[in-house]
């Protein structure tokens, strides 16, 4: 991207009561996306592999679970193709409100989902598709959000506030796996029966309150000034691929470790301390509760790190330490006691949280204003779709070794910690400080 093809925009000044309201308003909407999301994460390691596909062997039903969580990973970055289109076309505040009524109504229509018992093959069917409806959501979702709360807040503490929207991951975290923490205390037949249903219907009214919260929230100042001064774009998702091909690339790696090793060390440990160690369910599940408060702790801590040495600088630190601890991570996983597991999760999504704390900063700062929603959007999505068949990937690699091991666990997290490391020390390089635009024409 050349600086002849860009163009300053003006500062936009808002107040600093405006700008925490709206990014509050952005973390509400996030904590209800990452609920609904983690929420199929867990059933997907306990629940739908027994209920849903019942007709297979126990290792096919569950590597046919975690296959249907990672269809919605697949479907992200279309998500983000299109509702990037609409948030920087029609806007980022409409945007934000059709995705979090999208993804609220999906994941509540899960828990009135009939079984594979009641309908057979259509259960799974029906499940996937709700599970792909999920994901075309949160394809914009999260971009969006982050997009409007760092363009109310002033350019020097864009880190913090986007941190903030961060915080709505471990939020959503503690929220599904504490419901889910409560349904498993039923006898096994009552959960099985009813139970598991519950943290899904609880969307429909956490969809209603986030939406309560999100209509007070006005458009961003950025966007409304491209508006004014005619410069936004017709597809500006094509505009990203043509333009900004090699900032796409360095914000899909950038996002990797946040995403990915999220999952791989909840998702994919829940299912391998579960199915392969024998481990109560609930000790896993009681970890990433665990983990999520760490997660918040270390968010905070590391938007307001990024604001002095860069989120760039910040992803590169957070990716090498994550790789070094790989091997110790789930050497103390393989251990199968409460605390260990507990300490390793807690650990791991502690590490990995580094780079995600800053991720909305150092994505949002490598796209022009009139593409950021689509960029932003695409970059964490498309990291998304690549990772989110990690948990799938690491139970088929268990189930290829003549001793089950955590080794597919060590190699995946490693090698996508290593990979985010680059994202993040190329990524520092190419940040864009101002809100600029750049033109369609060559």
């Amino acid at each position: 991207m050349s600086n002849a093809n860009t163009e300053a925009s003006a500062a936009v000044q808002v107040s600093p009561k405006d700008v925490g309201r709206i990014a509050r308003a952005a973390f509400v909407g996030t904590a209800l996306e990452w609920y609904d999301y983690f929420l199929f994460g867990t059933a997907a390691a306990l629940v739908f592999n027994r209920l849903f596909f019942t007709d297979l062997n126990p290792t096919a039903a569950l590597l046919a679970s975690l296959a249907t969580f990672g269809v919605g990973f697949a479907a992200r970055p279309i998500g983000a193709f299109f509702f990037g289109i609409l948030g920087d076309r029609i806007g980022r505040r409409p945007t934000l409100l059709i995705t979090i009524v999208a993804i609220g109504v999906a994941t509540g229509l899960i828990g009135v989902l009939p079984t594979f018992m009641d309908i057979g093959l259509m259960a799974p069917i029906f499940l996937a598709i709700l599970r792909l409806l999920q994901g075309l959501a949160v394809g914009g979702e999260w971009g969006g959000a982050t997009t409007i709360a760092i363009e109310h807040a002033p350019a020097e503490k864009r880190a913090r506030y986007a941190a903030l929207v961060q915080v709505g991951s471990p939020v959503g975290t503690l929220l599904s796996s504490g419901a889910f923490a409560l349904v498993i205390m039923l006898p096994p037949e009552s959960f099985d029966a009813w139970g598991w249903r519950l943290p899904f219907l609880a969307a429909f009214p956490m969809l209603g309150v986030a939406l309560w919260i999100r209509l007070k929230v006005e458009e961003s100042p950025v966007f409304r000034e491209l508006l004014e001064s005619g410069e936004t774009t017709k597809v500006p998702a094509l505009l990203v691929f043509r333009k900004a091909f090699g900032r796409l690339v360095v914000a899909i790696m950038a996002a990797l470790l946040g995403v990915g090793g999220f999952y791989v060390m909840n998702t994919f440990v829940v299912s391998y301390t579960t199915n392969t160690l024998g481990v109560d369910r609930q000790i896993a599940v009681n970890a990433t509760l665990v983990a999520a408060v760490v997660q918040i702790v270390v968010i905070l801590i590391f938007g307001r790190v990024a604001e002095k040495i860069g989120p760039g600088r910040v992803t590169l630190v957070g990716g090498l330490l994550s790789a070094a601890a790989a091997f110790p991570l789930f050497w103390l996983i393989d251990m199968g006691s409460a605390w260990a597991i507990t300490l390793a999760v807690a650990s791991g999504i502690g590490l990995l949280t580094i780079t995600y704390a800053v991720t909305g900063a150092l994505l949002t700062e490598l796209f022009p204003a009139n593409m950021r929603y689509s960029g932003v959007s695409l970059g964490y999505n498309i990291a998304g779709a690549l990772s989110g068949f990690l948990p799938f990937i690491g139970t088929w690699m268990i189930a290829q070794q003549d001793v089950p091991s955590s080794l597919p666990g060590v190699i995946i997290f490693a090698a996508i910690s290593l990979l985010t490391a680059l994202g993040g020390f190329l990524g520092e390089r190419l940040r864009i400080k101002d809100d600029v635009v750049v033109k369609e024409a060559v």
